[in-house]
């Protein structure tokens, strides 16, 4: 029978072989919880907190993961069939069933395959979505502040007014992509591959590291930097002149932990 369980907390318990199929549990917070051999067959966990989850050997039929939290989860042995990922998040330390595809369900998290995905104003902050294939989507406005983004593929992609501050760009691809207007205060630019952008109109780089002599002059012959950032009221080339060789060390040292 059907249950709304909407926002139920089971944080750190341990409910094991328990028949959750049709229940709507939408935003329900099961940190750190043993649902392992549950049933969770047409489940609703939209937006559902299962960091560190003990979900093994469950069953998983039709099941809507939509924007769930499975970072940390064990889900080793489940049964998954049909299931709706589109937007559930996982990271390193998260175990997949032997053979499940996760990288190309529409997950967010590291070596993920998102390539023209719609992420326009997604909260993304603090992700980690390196080595992720994010060819031309779409992140306008999109909330990447902090995230590790290190190898990622970002050709083509659509960053224009993106909140970037703090994330780590180093190898990134980034050919082509639309950064107008995008706040990228304190990015780690080490080993960027970049020959050509449609646009840093408004961009802000204020205390950006990595920035070689070349990219720096890239930028510069770009137009539009005269533009100002809607937010920081910078202007690009302003951004770009500023001093950043002090801060390097102190950025540098941080930017490749996986803390």
């Amino acid at each position: 029978m059907k249950q709304d369980r909407y926002r139920f907390l089971a944080a750190g318990g341990k409910i094991t072989h328990h028949d959750w199929s049709y229940d709507v549990l939408i935003q329900a917070n099961f940190q750190g919880t043993d649902l392992s051999n549950g049933n969770f067959a047409h489940t609703d966990l939209r937006a559902a907190n299962l960091q560190r989850a003990d979900l093994r050997s469950a069953i998983f039929d039709r099941t809507c993961f939509f924007r769930a939290d499975l970072r940390g989860a064990d889900l080793r042995g489940a049964t998954i069939i049909d299931c709706r990922w589109q937007g559930a998040i996982y990271d390193r330390f998260t175990q997949f069933p032997e053979g499940f595809n996760y990288r190309s369900v529409g997950m967010l998290g590291p070596g993920a395959i998102l390539n023209g995905a719609q992420l326009n104003t997604a909260n993304l902050r603090f992700l980690d979505l390196s080595s992720a294939s994010l060819l031309g989507a779409y992140l306008g406005g999109a909330d990447l502040q902090g995230a590790d983004l290190r190898g990622a593929r970002l050709s083509q992609s659509d960053l224009r007014y993106a909140f970037l501050a703090g994330a780590n760009l180093a190898q990134a691809r980034l050919e082509g992509a639309n950064l107008e207007g995008a706040d990228l205060r304190a990015t780690n630019w080490a080993e960027v591959e970049l020959d050509r952008l449609e646009s840093i109109k408004g961009a802000d780089f204020t205390m950006a590291v990595g920035l070689t002599d070349r990219l720096r002059q890239l930028f510069l012959q770009q137009p539009g930097i005269d533009e100002i950032h809607p937010l920081t009221r910078k202007s690009t080339r302003a951004s770009l002149s500023a001093p950043h060789d002090h801060i390097a060390d102190a950025h540098m040292g941080t930017a490749y932990t996986d803390g």
